[in-house]
């Protein structure tokens, strides 16, 4: 019995530390109190966070406690794991919104009901000077050249800050003050939660133990999702965004999706494997969309993704504008009036689509950014389309 359940909550994990000593306390009848840390350093969450949410929202499912920290202190630091170069420095201003953005959306996987919520400046900016010396003088610097992070940058001649060196003490003193029994994240985030075990052992208390999970695969199905990567799919995606760009990976990169995001067992994943990977696909896009969206929302845009690849025909529903009410003119070059629908990032953008051959305009192809257009007479309109996945309707 307890080797299952060790092996149900190491499901899907890369390292899996103190797990004995975890099933003693649940033999004692203890409620764990299960740590998480974020450091809301950008406003959106993305599937590779989900990874280590769904295995908080395991511990919820078995009536455990969650205790999500917001590194709202630590953020100012960011933190160095992974990185080969000093983060930037982000204002309080920048900080908070991004915190009031990661609760609205952590609660899409975890359960209101069993999260403790704290942030970290709670106990971190009440500390005087000589709090963060007797801290410091629990780890060396030959324990911080460890890290492989760190080791490479100072291999490289890279700066390190001493800031940085403080940045794994400060996650760990976040274990003591919650006493953590538990602490989760990314395989990368190893070494700040073994220092936890170590601070919390020298402050008298039981050692937290440590579950890493992996990192999840971006888009590209080479580099870990990021932002940075632009390889990413975001919890605040819309449901068409987010149908579009599940569909876009590769075979390999859909079972990952399955066993890591969707939770799925070898079992299930080899049953998937027996039938047509479109179909998995498909079944894949559909889930996630419907797991932050609706499942009627999977419905909709699925067939709208299948009329457009499958049969090249236009979606039913798209974004729409009146050109009377954005573009004064009642002519308008192609570039202008593809910037009025707000879904590009930039006039540069739309310009190199166009270029590229990648928009039409009632299912023909433009390539002339300069080309000019007239305004729709009443009762028509233009279908602009760029790419497989944004497509617009203009209105007189």
């Amino acid at each position: 019995m307890n080797q299952n359940l060790l092996n149900e909550l190491g499901r899907n994990a890369d390292t899996f530390i103190g797990g004995e000593s975890l099933i003693e306390r649940i033999a004692a009848g203890k409620r764990l109190r299960v740590k998480l840390g974020v450091d809301p350093t950008r406003p959106d969450l993305t599937f590779g966070h989900m990874v280590v949410l769904n295995k908080l929202r395991q511990f919820q499912a078995m009536g455990h406690e969650a205790v999500l920290i917001i590194g709202d202190y630590t953020a100012a630091i960011g933190d160095p794991s992974g990185r080969d170069s000093t983060r930037p420095v982000l204002s309080h201003a920048q900080i908070e919104q991004n915190a009031a953005s990661y609760l609205d959306q952590v609660f899409m996987i975890l359960d209101r009901e069993r999260t403790s919520v704290y942030r970290n400046s709670e106990w971190l900016a009440k500390m005087h000077f000589d709090d963060v010396l007797a801290l410091a003088r629990q780890m060396t610097v030959a324990q911080m050249l460890e890290r492989d992070d760190f080791a490479k940058r100072y291999t490289e001649k890279n700066p390190i800050s001493l800031v940085e060196f403080l940045y794994p003490l400060m996650q760990g003193y976040d274990s003591v003050m919650v006493r953590a029994d538990v602490e989760l994240g990314g395989r990368d985030q190893l070494f700040n939660l073994i220092v936890g075990r170590t601070l919390q052992r020298n402050a008298g208390q039981p050692e937290q133990a440590v579950l890493t999970l992996p990192l999840l695969v971006g888009l590209d199905g080479v580099k870990k999702m990021s932002k940075s990567y632009d390889n990413y799919i975001s919890f605040n995606h819309s449901a068409a965004d987010m149908l579009g760009k599940v569909m876009s990976v590769s075979d390999d990169t859909m079972w990952t999706y399955y066993r890591l995001l969707l939770e799925k067992d070898a079992d299930a994943i080899t049953r998937l494997k027996a039938g047509h990977p479109m179909d998995a696909k498909k079944s894949l896009a559909a889930a996630l969309v419907g797991r932050f969206h609706s499942l009627e929302a999977a419905r909709q845009e699925l067939s709208n993704w299948e009329k457009v690849h499958s049969a090249r025909e236009i979606p039913d529903e798209m974004p729409a504008f009146s050109w009377a009410e954005k573009l004064p003119e009642p002519e308008a070059s192609l570039v202008d009036i593809a910037a009025a629908s707000g879904l590009f990032p930039s006039k540069k953008e739309v310009r190199r689509l166009i270029e590229q051959g990648a928009v039409r305009v009632n299912d023909e192809r433009r390539d002339n950014p300069a080309e000019r257009l007239s305004a729709p007479a009443e009762g028509q309109s233009l279908v602009i389309q760029s790419g497989r996945r944004v497509f617009f309707r203009v209105t007189p």
